[in-house]
């Protein structure tokens, strides 16, 4: 193969994994906008669809699967006021795989005195791509 051939395929291929990584970047954060609309609305069981069926969570317990982690949301996040209003900040998302990604970012939570005030924290999440949609398999939030 020819010098020349032989560059424009690598470019190619540079940017055809350019462009995938970059599709796959949007389509997570895409993911992580609609856990916070679904959370500032007040709808966990959508925010929850965001999550692998075998999800992890990492926090001060740690929920094995999407039940154990949606039951732990209920308890922990009861009414509106203790939901407050959730923003993600400084998120880096790395792909690292067709189909594996990690993100990090930093959580905040506004709410009231009766809600129990602002909170907020760090998180790194690993999503994995099933079928056409990133999902959350693990989610480590401090």
């Amino acid at each position: 193969m020819g010098s020349l051939l032989r560059t424009v395929l690598v470019f190619a291929a540079a940017i055809v994994t350019a462009s995938g990584a970059s599709d796959a970047e949007s389509q997570i954060k895409a993911v992580l906008n609609l856990q916070v609309e679904a959370w500032n609305r007040g709808d966990i069981p959508t925010f929850m669809t965001t999550y692998a069926p075998d999800c992890v969570f990492v926090g001060k317990q740690v929920a094995h699967g999407r039940d154990q982690l949606l039951a732990r949301y209920k308890k922990t996040y009861p009414t509106p006021k203790a939901m407050g209003h959730l923003t993600f900040n400084a998120l880096e998302v790395h792909v690292v795989g067709s189909d594996v990604a990690f993100v990090t970012g930093e959580w905040h939570l506004a709410r009231t005195a009766a809600g129990g005030n602002a909170v907020g924290g760090l998180f790194s999440l690993v999503l994995r791509r099933q079928g056409q949609e990133w999902k959350i398999a693990l989610d480590h939030t401090s």
